[in-house]
């Protein structure tokens, strides 16, 4: 599948109506992003169940601060609309590749308990 590329104007309804969305924060100027292009482009070939997607950090500066990016490449993953991964950096094939089979196995319902447990933490 190829990559999509995101705007504030269908990134919402991207990472909530997919199961996993990979999200690859990106700039025309960064040379880390240009030699990971390659990458994230072919393991999205490998995985058609799994939405792969790019925002250009500086078209897209809403959604840059939003998510706080502040080095580039940095890459997101979702699932079931929670952020279950983020860093910045490039990933070698293999360890992407890796990475979406994590994602994959994640028990979601877990997630969720471990999310409200901390939020619940938080208020006491």
């Amino acid at each position: 599948m190829a990559t999509i590329d995101l705007t504030k104007d269908n990134f919402q309804e991207t990472v909530t109506g997919d199961n996993i969305v990979i999200v690859d924060f990106w700039a025309s100027w960064c040379g880390p992003c240009k030699a990971f292009a390659p990458i994230f482009e072919k393991v999205s070939e490998s995985n058609p169940d799994v939405v792969f997607a790019k925002v250009n950090t500086d078209e897209q500066r809403e959604l840059a601060m939003e998510f706080q990016i502040r080095s580039i490449p940095t890459l997101m993953i979702f699932r079931d609309n929670v952020i279950i991964f983020s860093q910045p950096g490039m990933l070698p094939e293999q360890a992407l590749v890796e990475l979406i089979g994590k994602a994959k196995e994640l028990d979601m319902d877990e997630v969720r308990k471990e999310i409200a447990n901390a939020s619940q933490a938080e208020e006491h």
